[in-house]
């Protein structure tokens, strides 16, 4: 799509678009959405999703992101991030073990 603009409202938008830093296609964009957007309380006539519906993925995934501590599904805790490399090392010597058996 092009749109035609008067000079003088072409050099408008270049001089609020440099001072923004940014480009007048952002900024025209930018503007022509906050005035052609649907007020909140009116109905979408597009089918787009309600806009009371979360904005962001984290917003999204808010009720499936959370923290746990192992102590609540091993008695003490499970402690993996102590001692990992020595861990690591006894673990592949078991799997290296089994291999030979």
């Amino acid at each position: 799509m092009s749109i035609h603009l008067s000079p003088n409202t072409e050099s408008l938008l270049a001089d609020a678009a440099q001072a923004r830093g940014t480009t007048p296609d952002l900024l025209a964009e930018e503007l022509l959405l906050e005035r052609l957007q649907p007020e909140p309380d009116a109905p979408s006539t597009n089918g787009a999703a309600d806009t009371d519906s979360p904005e962001t993925l984290a917003d999204q995934l808010a009720d499936f992101i959370g923290v746990l501590h192992s102590s609540e599904h091993v008695p003490g805790g499970a402690r993996m991030s102590v001692r990992t490399g020595e861990q690591f090392a006894a673990g592949m010597l078991e799997k290296q073990a089994r291999r030979r058996q």
